[in-house]
């Protein structure tokens, strides 16, 4: 039970996140109106994926200084969950995309297929569809382990220019980006009220507590299968 806290935690979170995502009052900004309700999902799992992203990144360190496999072996995993929150915050973004900037504002869909913040996501998680190419490509465990690494760090160095800074620097549909009159950002004082911020900051950590309950369960999964890492 001492070592379950966290994954009861993270169940409580995400039942509320669900519930009072879907059923409290949320304000009614233009253009936005009841679809910032997706702010609980979508931005809320791509700061999940920031901080997967982040403790792969930091273990990869860890594996170039120690070359212990162990560290190789959570690097992945983390990658590979953080990834997958990276797809889901994908998704959910397209879908507000559909209802806000196509549906509501009429926008034609090459406009925002060429949209920077969501090309600049799409390249974040081919970069790290990359790594686990990568990661295939080779039969030595050592050099696999090594190659990897120096690449997953490579790839946390292209993730903020790709997702936060490139695309704040042109024009964009995207709330809160320069020329944009879609809205507002996100995260603006003046867009989540109290009872909003009363769901996100919850929701932030449910979605990273499930990501790192998935990831502990495939590292498991993995040390029972080469018992030689334990």
């Amino acid at each position: 039970m001492n070592k379950s806290w966290w994954k009861i935690l993270a169940v409580l979170l995400l039942v509320y996140t669900i519930v009072a995502g879907f059923l409290l009052e949320v304000p009614r900004l233009p253009i936005l109106n009841e679809t910032i309700r997706n702010l609980y999902f979508h931005v809320c799992m791509w700061f999940g994926m920031m901080i997967l992203f982040i403790i792969s990144f930091v273990y990869s360190i860890k594996y170039l200084g120690s070359t212990n496999y162990k560290y190789d072996l959570y690097a992945k995993h983390f990658a590979a969950t953080g990834t997958l929150f990276g797809l889901l915050g994908y998704t959910t973004g397209v879908l507000w995309v559909s209802v806000t900037w196509i549906t509501d504002q009429s926008q034609s869909l090459g406009s925002v297929l060429k949209e920077p913040k969501l090309i600049g996501a799409a390249i974040a998680v081919l970069i790290y569809g990359a790594y686990f190419v990568l990661r295939g490509s080779f039969e030595d465990m050592d050099k696999r382990a090594r190659v990897s690494a120096v690449y997953n760090i490579f790839a946390f160095a292209m993730l903020f220019p790709s997702i936060w800074i490139i695309p704040r620097l042109v024009g964009s549909l995207h709330p809160g980006s320069p020329g944009s009159d879609t809205g507002n950002p996100a995260l603006n004082r003046n867009d989540m009220d109290a009872s909003m911020r009363m769901v996100f900051y919850p929701a932030v950590i449910g979605w990273t507590l499930l990501g790192v309950w998935i990831t502990t369960l495939k590292i498991r999964i993995d040390l029972l299968r080469d018992k030689s890492l334990l």
